[in-house]
């Protein structure tokens, strides 16, 4: 897309309209490669992607692109590139190969594990009145999802369209969304991607998507057979309808995006586009030729080049305007952001561009603050404009409620309630005072690690079904079976583990910052201790929609949690309120302790203090005041609390309690002063009045 007058992308005009563009009956393709000596454009039949059709030569131009202007391909033409170039350190040309075009808007497969063609797409989409719903940042309440496993086995979808984009946006699944109140869908990768040859071998796969072929082209496998089966626009066509109907529902989709590695693996892996095309600038590697890799997926791609930055800046470009994306989550993030020297920093062109960029304005961007290479953990340090998946939040959330109390279990807890607290009230500690709560996504559980119930019901990863003798996943998940290692009939152990996730639960969906619930944990998934789940397209991995009693209760909670975050705006601010000053969209938080005295000093830290009551007054614009109090008690022992008198306060109702198994209980009304009785480890809700 042409720049604005004070926006320039890297690499400026000179890289603007990559990949091929229709006009005038003809087509031009262009392709950058500083390195190549010659690049050939092959066509192919329709119906043998063996069969070449025609050859043209490229020609290079300024600014090492390669151009040609032909009318060899009309929409639905099969194409290849072939790339010439020297040999030596950084080099891998080989100018027999068929490579992928990288800004390829469709593919064609054909019978080869290799064997992928581009094909030349024109978008005659009709978006009607569809806008996107552009959620506030406080409103928002993201939904982390697999496209296919979320219908696998819905039974009230249409098995047509079990585990696709039509099925996604099925009106079961959307009244579903809504009446768990989630504001965002965020889709593991939906980018065209293939399976690691080392996983085929084993009999397994790549499900949830991490090893991108295309930055462009949406995932085929997750269209309908008849889309897949009419061709590459009418995949093309079933994810804009999906998105089209979302939000047409009030709902936004974000895509979880890879652009920090692809599927061409380390050198000698399989060879489909940008190593071909020219591997010295699109990969980070020494000057011998040795790949940089902080992904742990056998390269990096190299964003300090113009030209490795801007192909990830003009996918965003496309997904954001073309296919109407709502925001993106980055994996991997900080590796996008290693400059010329691979070290991390915040201000990278490319991460710059990506927020200045005027075409990805009200775009949600969200960070994996880290990667695997050196300096590669970057929690807090990204720019204003961007939020980030908060991994301290989960590690001190999971301490308090799981470890903490497994260990108490043993001696007694080993911390006080003082980090917890900052947590819960937007993570300050983090987060710079321009950026404010809102800058942290919260989250306990992910696509990656053990769901939540299987983070109340096992102590150690059981990923043998893997095949790598359960050595992969993470080893520290600060989990807590309570008292015994898997299922069991053990009506205590399985009311108490029910109740560590009613208080996960609230603690998420209750703190200050952008709550991120992972898809099935509303209603307790288990992937029977797996914690690394990614190589199974299984039972596995797909949601159950045959749930117990017990699980349709913690949905109702979830449901419940959602709605008083909604409706009560102290939950929910936006800005970190400054001590005798009045900071609008802030919340101004009062701590007392059990008594109902004010917090000292001493006993934030103090172990043997592991209760607290947290009043917080909004001071919104837009919106009515609001105040509430959160009662944490983290120890399993019951306490008898004297609620605090709060200023100004009469009374308070109760809004909800992790005590209970199902939400809808009649509210009770105490006022200042009363003794509640408290149960071990448990959460209460009030509203302030």
């Amino acid at each position: 897309m042409p720049e604005s007058q004070d926006f320039t992308a890297p690499g400026g005009a000179a890289l603007d309209n990559l990949g091929v563009r229709l006009h005038d009956g003809v087509a031009t393709l262009r392709v950058w490669s500083r390195n190549a000596s010659s690049i050939e454009l092959v066509t192919f039949d329709e119906t043998d992607l063996d069969w070449v059709t025609d050859e043209v030569d490229l020609e290079r131009g300024s600014d090492d692109v390669w151009e040609v202007t032909t009318d060899l391909l009309p929409p639905g033409t099969r194409y290849a590139i072939r790339v010439g170039g020297p040999h030596g350190p950084g080099n891998t040309f080989n100018p027999e190969t068929l490579l992928l075009d990288p800004y390829a808007k469709g593919l064609a497969q054909g019978d080869g594990y290799e064997e992928w063609r581009s094909v030349v797409i024109v978008d005659g989409f009709d978006w009607g009145d569809s806008r996107k719903p552009g959620i506030p940042l406080d409103r928002t309440v993201i939904y982390e999802a697999h496209l296919k496993g979320m219908t696998k086995r819905h039974p009230d979808v249409p098995p047509a369209l079990h585990g696709t984009y039509a099925g996604l946006a099925h009106p079961t699944m959307i009244e579903y969304f809504h009446s768990l109140g989630v504001t965002s869908i965020e889709l593991l990768p939906v980018h065209a991607f293939v399976p690691e040859p080392r996983l085929l071998e084993r009999g397994l796969t790549n499900y949830w998507g991490y090893n991108t072929l295309n930055f462009f082209t949406p995932h085929a496998a997750y269209a309908t057979e008849d889309a897949r089966k009419e061709g590459p626009e009418a995949v093309l066509a079933e994810f804009k309808g999906m998105v089209k109907l979302l939000h047409e529902a009030g709902l936004e989709v974000i895509l979880d995006v890879v652009y920090n590695h692809t599927s061409e693996e380390g050198i000698g892996g399989p060879r489909s586009s940008l190593r071909g095309i020219d591997n010295a600038h699109y990969y980070r590697q020494q000057p011998d030729g040795v790949y940089v890799d902080t992904t742990g997926c056998g390269n990096t791609l190299n964003t300090a080049t113009d030209a490795g930055a801007r192909l990830a800046l003009d996918s965003l470009r496309y997904w954001a305007q073309e296919m109407q994306i709502d925001g993106f989550r980055f994996d991997l993030a900080a590796a996008l952001g290693r400059d010329e020297n691979h070290e991390f920093t915040p201000e990278h062109p490319l991460l710059t561009a990506i927020r200045d960029d005027p075409a990805l304005q009200n775009v949600k961007l969200i960070a994996e603050p880290w990667d695997v290479g050196l300096g590669g953990w970057q929690t807090g340090n990204f720019t204003a404009g961007w939020q980030e998946w908060n991994d301290r939040y989960r590690d001190r959330v999971r301490n308090f409620w799981l470890s903490d109390i497994d260990y108490a279990r043993r001696a007694s807890a080993p911390v006080g309630i003082g980090g917890f607290a900052t947590r819960l009230a937007g993570s300050s500690n983090t987060f710079s005072e321009d950026r404010g709560p809102l800058a942290s996504v919260n989250f306990i559980t992910a696509h990656d690690g053990f769901t939540l119930r299987d983070l109340v019901s096992y102590d150690v990863k059981h990923n043998e079904a893997n095949g790598e003798d359960n050595r992969d996943g993470a080893d520290m998940n600060r989990a807590f079976n309570h008292g015994v290692e898997g299922p069991t009939n053990d009506p205590v152990i399985r009311a108490a583990r029910r109740k560590a996730m009613r208080n996960l639960l609230g603690t998420l969906l209750l703190s200050a910052g952008i709550p991120m619930l992972t898809a099935g944990d509303e209603h307790g998934r288990t992937q029977r201790g797996n914690n690394n789940a990614y190589a199974h397209d299984s039972d596995l991995t797909w949601l159950s929609w045959e749930h117990e009693d017990w699980q349709n209760d913690l949905r109702a909670h979830v449901s419940t949690l959602t709605r008083l975050r909604r409706e009560n705006p102290a939950l929910r601010p936006s800005r970190y309120a400054r001590l005798g000053e009045h900071t609008p969209n802030a919340s101004v938080m009062d701590w007392y302790n059990q008594d109902g005295e004010t917090m000292e000093q001493a006993q934030w830290t103090d172990p043997g203090n592991r209760t607290l009551q947290y009043a917080a007054a909004s001071t919104p614009v837009d919106e009515q005041a609001n105040r509430i109090l959160l009662v944490v008690h983290g120890t399993e022992a019951p306490i008898d609390i004297t609620l605090p008198m709060v200023e100004d306060a009469t009374r308070f109702v109760s809004l909800w309690s992790s005590a209970d198994e199902h939400p809808d209980v009649p509210s009770e009304t105490f006022s200042p002063g009363d003794v509640l009785a408290t149960a071990g480890t448990s959460m209460r809700l009030f509203r302030v009045e």
